[in-house]
């Protein structure tokens, strides 16, 4: 038997009330705080419940909103920026290896040009320097030729003038020994036009 709080509180003139019975009835349970419980109520899982489908769909919608607009005011510019710095970086190194490759042809182009032209300019100074030497050869012949024509021809004066000496002085000697031969085989005396005379005939014979 339980007693409720009324039951022991006094009336004003200090006369007790009178006691309740509270006793629980056929049917019915007594739980500890004195409050019946007219059955179990087996109550469902809260996301499952039907009764809180239009507030969970609010939160729902509020959250998604929320999120969203985080998404698309922090996120997503983070992201775009980081791709667009890194679609600038790529799009600068291109550039960048696209100008060294150019510049780098260029160097191969302007050292094929100066190698082409310093193969051309030692073609052109090999050929000079041929021609020189040839012209130089050339004059060094004409000058030693000259000088050999002109020695020949000083030689053969002078070998002329020493055949004609020698001619001389065999016409001399002939018509000496045409002399003496005369005088001692014949016993007379010749003068030197006689012996010359007969020299010289006996040359033309």
């Amino acid at each position: 038997m339980f007693v409720t709080p009324a039951f022991a509180q006094q009336s004003s003139d200090g006369a007790l009330p009178d006691p309740v019975d509270t006793t629980p009835a056929a049917g019915e349970v007594q739980t500890e705080t004195g409050v019946a419980d007219h059955g179990e109520a087996h109550g469902a899982f809260p996301p499952f419940d039907s009764s809180t489908f239009a507030s969970q769909i609010l939160w729902l919608a509020i959250t998604f909103g929320l999120f969203y607009l985080f998404m698309n005011r922090v996120i997503v510019p983070r992201i775009g920026g980081i791709l667009e710095h890194r679609r600038d970086r790529i799009a600068q190194d291109l550039g960048e290896a696209n100008r060294l490759k150019e510049e780098a042809d260029n160097a191969i182009a302007a050292y094929e040009q100066e190698l082409a032209t310093a193969r051309n300019r030692a073609a052109e100074i090999a050929q000079a320097a041929r021609d020189k030497a040839k012209a130089a050869a050339d004059a060094e012949r004409t000058k030693v030729e000259g000088e050999l024509a002109a020695r020949m021809a000083e030689a053969e004066t002078h070998i002329s003038a020493i055949k004609g000496e020698a001619l001389g002085e065999v016409d001399a000697i002939a018509t000496d020994v045409v002399s003496e031969l005369v005088e001692h085989l014949l016993g007379g005396k010749v003068t030197k036009a006689q012996a010359a005379a007969a020299v010289r005939d006996a040359q033309a014979k």
